[in-house]
C-alpha cells in the first residue's frame, strides 16, 4: 500500500471514493458532484487530500484535511475534515496510515494541531483517534446555521 498526496491526475481515482464517502453521509450519489468538488479543491489549493492505493493502483482510501487557524493561539491548525476507507479495504490499516500521513503533514507545516470531529455513534474511529493520541474536548458544544438545502 502506498500513501500519495493526490494531483489533479488522481481525479478519476478519488471521485468514486468521495461518492461513497458522501452516500454513507446520507446524500444521494451523484459522481459529477463528487468530481466537481474534489476538482475545485485539488485545483484551488483548498484542501490537501492523501489517497491510499493498492500495488495496483486502485483506491483504497483518502483522508482530507483543510487549512483553519486559531485566533486565540495565533496559528495555524489542519481540519481532518473526511476520512474514508472502501468496504473491501477495511481492517487492513488503512485509516491508521492515512492519518499518520496527515500528522506527518501537520509536523511538516508547523501548525499547532489536526482538529476534527465525528459522530458519538461512530465508535469504530473514535478507537482509532484515541488510539492516535488525538484527546476527545469537552465542555464546548459544536453549532450550525443551515443556510441552503
Amino acid at each position: 500500500m502506498e500513501i500519495v498526496k493526490a494531483k489533479i491526475d488522481n481525479i478519476d481515482v478519488i471521485t468514486p471514493l468521495f461518492d461513497s464517502y458522501r452516500v454513507f453521509y446520507g446524500q444521494e450519489s451523484n459522481p459529477d458532484v463528487a468530481r466537481e468538488f474534489i476538482q475545485s479543491r485539488i485545483s484551488n489549493n483548498e484542501s490537501v487530500i492523501f489517497l491510499a492505493l493498492d500495488d495496483e493502483g486502485n483506491a483504497l482510501g483518502f483522508v482530507q484535511l483543510y487549512p483553519s487557524f486559531s485566533s486565540v493561539s495565533a496559528a495555524r491548525t489542519w481540519v481532518l475534515n473526511d476520512l474514508f476507507v472502501a468496504d473491501n479495504a477495511r481492517r487492513m490499516g488503512v485509516a491508521k496510515k492515512l492519518m499518520n500521513a496527515a500528522k506527518e503533514m501537520a509536523l511538516e507545516t508547523e501548525v499547532k494541531g489536526l482538529a476534527l470531529e465525528t459522530a458519538d455513534s461512530n465508535v469504530n474511529a473514535q478507537k482509532l483517534y484515541e488510539s492516535l493520541g488525538y484527546e476527545r474536548e469537552s465542555g464546548t458544544y459544536h453549532y450550525f446555521l443551515k443556510l441552503q438545502a
